[in-house]
């Protein structure tokens, strides 16, 4: 798998950030977002309308839930839940394996966590893999670090090329799509209306531009072993 780094470089220890901090950091994220939104469309897509069972791993404080639509069935795992419910458990899941009591999946959705896996990464694709029902789908987003403008959040704890993500990912799952989230001059998600609409709407990658300019990428999976009902 990919070296597990810090952000201050890759021969200091590696730090594990834990639930009072997220409990503050989550807070951030209690609206929709552009990344947010765009992984309910790529969702909506990978469903085509159909009833299913959706986990969102690192769930923070569940604002997904509120663009998509009835069809799916949101379940959410974060190390700090604000406002517990049903369909929310609180767990430390670099702790304990990723799962929602003894439920299968149809999709599975980790958008911004393995940045924060660490050396945990290729057991917890291996869990993802476990959960995922028969013809089940894993959405995955990554950071893009060979961005031109690279910015590493310090609480990264698993900064490496897509290449070596991908590569990892590649050996529990089938990579059936890859593309950008966004494309942006700088190291973040695009706030400008005219941007934005054009990102939201392009899920490709663009040669040569998006090696430089992609501000993440989603990944959408199979699991490559068969997977139990």
């Amino acid at each position: 798998m990919g070296t597990a780094v810090s952000s201050d470089g890759p021969n200091r220890e590696v730090r594990y950030y834990k639930k009072d901090f997220w409990r503050e950091e989550n807070l951030k994220f209690d609206r929709v977002h552009y990344r947010m939104e765009k992984a309910a469309r790529v969702i909506n897509k990978v469903v085509h309308g159909r009833d299913c069972e959706l986990l969102d791993v690192g769930c923070g404080p569940a604002a997904l839930r509120q663009v998509l639509p009835g069809n799916i069935r949101y379940h959410g795992i974060d190390i700090a839940i604000q406002e517990p419910a049903d369909y929310l458990i609180e767990a430390d899941f670099l702790e304990a394996p990723i799962k929602f009591r003894d439920k299968k999946f149809d999709v599975v959705l980790a958008q911004g966590v393995f940045e924060y896996m660490g050396e945990h990464q290729a057991q917890k694709f291996d869990e993802i893999a476990r959960l995922l029902k028969a013809g089940g789908t894993f959405i995955a987003t990554y950071v893009n670090f060979a961005h031109r403008n690279r910015e590493v959040y310090k609480p990264y704890s698993n900064v490496q090329p897509i290449s070596s993500f991908r590569a990892d990912l590649s050996r529990n799952f089938v990579i059936r799509r890859s593309f950008p989230t966004s494309h942006n001059w700088g190291h973040s998600e695009p706030n400008k209306k005219v941007v934005r609409t054009a990102n939201i709407h392009l899920n490709a990658s663009i040669p040569l531009i998006s090696k430089f300019l992609a501000v993440e990428y989603f990944f959408i999976c199979s699991p490559r072993r068969p997977v139990s009902l």
